[in-house]
């Protein structure tokens, strides 16, 4: 806006300027004479049309501003409505988020609740468990009497002394044991190791084919299972109805290939077994 100013006022200046160069001075040699400010009529396009075009130019600017200013302020309610809606947008948010924020405190304070009864439950149980009196559990280790070998729950008697294996069985079972089950390699090895060694050293125990033959049975009426017969035995080679281990001085004999049978006839030492119970401790004498 400040040029068209500018160009108008040279435009002003010039103006002035032309019109004193105009003038005439005369002279009559006695006394001059006023000048006469003649004003020639333009002619063509000229400073006043251009002054008159400077106007209109800052008319258009002024009318420009104006219609500016206007449009600022006919807009300003609507961008306040949206600042408006906008803001009612964040207010509802919130409200959402206060509610959502009282309903977890709610849950919090029912869940610290629920964890306060817990604990007071909980140290009431360990209050009540406190005051109970705890019996002492102690277990008497099984003992064996003398001349009884124990191993796990049972004690083995080795006799000295020779019997058929009727007798053998007999005898065990006044002592309130009976001949020797083996069931397992372990208790097999024990019993084979307790054995002094011989020329053939051999000793009854609790199994037999008497009622039926080749369905070996131990005396409590369980079939056997598997067994630690030697290569080639049970043979039945002369009504061998019984069985019996063998211990010798040969040492590659081993534990788990020594059981033979033999006539039930024949006399021989025995092993006896009784299952023991904790504490027990009874006397057996051979």
């Amino acid at each position: 806006m400040s040029t068209p100013s500018l160009s108008c006022e040279g435009m002003y200046s010039k103006l002035i300027d032309d019109d004193m160069n105009r003038r005439p001075d005369v002279d009559l040699g006695v006394h001059p004479v006023s000048p006469v400010r003649l004003v020639p009529r333009p002619s063509g396009p000229g400073p006043y049309r251009l002054a008159t075009i400077c106007l209109a130019t800052l008319c258009a600017v002024l009318l420009i501003s104006i219609i500016a200013v206007t449009a600022h302020y006919k807009n300003k309610p609507q961008r306040d409505g949206e600042v408006t809606s906008e803001k009612q947008t964040q207010d509802t948010d919130v409200t959402a988020l206060t509610t959502s924020i009282k309903k977890l405190q709610e849950e919090n304070k029912q869940l610290q609740k629920e964890k306060d009864q817990f604990q007071a439950e909980l140290d009431s149980m360990k209050a009540s468990k406190a005051t109970e009196v705890i019996k002492p559990t102690t277990k008497t280790p099984i003992v064996c009497p003398m001349d009884w070998n124990l191993f796990n729950n049972s004690c083995y008697f080795i006799s000295r002394n020779r019997r058929d294996w009727p007798e053998s069985k007999s005898f065990c079972e006044s002592k309130g044991a009976h001949l020797a089950i083996i069931h397992t390699a372990e208790e097999q090895t024990f019993l084979w190791d307790s054995l002094p060694r011989g020329h053939w050293n051999s000793y009854w125990f609790g199994i037999t084919d008497g009622v039926t033959e080749d369905q070996w049975k131990w005396v409590d009426g369980t079939p056997l299972v598997g067994g630690f017969w030697e290569v080639g035995e049970p043979n039945n080679h002369i009504d061998e109805d019984c069985g019996y281990i063998v211990k010798t001085q040969v040492m590659e004999r081993v534990a788990i290939r020594s059981w033979y049978d033999a006539p039930c006839s024949m006399s021989l030492p025995f092993i006896c077994e009784k299952k023991m119970g904790a504490g027990a401790s009874t006397a057996m004498p051979h």
